[in-house]
């Protein structure tokens, strides 16, 4: 994974997607500890889509409702970058993902094998207790 922008060369930027931060409530997992424990010192970037996504769904009712209001307290201890604004929210992660050569925590499986497929590393959900680093 690249280094971040500030040139530390030991830190990695890994992006999140919407689902992780669903998942950190559903699944009870830290979602910080354990990226910290896979990657070590990281950089978390969130794009603005993802935010405009958990705002829409925490504006609902119920635990998915209530996941979201988590996950939006965990997104805004991230960076918080612009997204392309063009296509879907996957196509946009994929996009800021590219942009950055980073890795993507998420478990939806199309976006997981596009960003396979061009190299770049997944954070998974496994078993529904840990997340796991895959990589091609």
């Amino acid at each position: 994974m690249a280094a971040d922008w500030y040139g530390d060369a030991d830190r990695v930027t890994i992006l999140i997607d919407t689902n992780a931060f669903l998942m950190t409530s559903q699944f009870n997992i830290d979602l910080f500890e354990e990226l910290r424990f896979l990657l070590g010192s990281v950089r978390m970037v969130v794009p603005d889509i993802v935010i405009r996504e958990l705002e829409g769904l925490a504006r609902g009712k119920g635990k998915h409702a209530a996941a979201a209001r988590l996950g939006l307290q965990f997104a805004n201890k991230c960076d918080v970058i612009p997204s392309s604004g063009m296509g879907s929210p996957d196509e946009q992660i994929y996009s800021s993902a590219m942009d950055l050569q980073c890795g993507v925590v998420t478990n939806d499986r199309r976006l997981r094998n596009l960003l396979l497929k061009e190299g770049l590393p997944v954070v998974s959900l496994a078993g529904k207790q840990k997340l796991e680093l895959i990589r091609r």
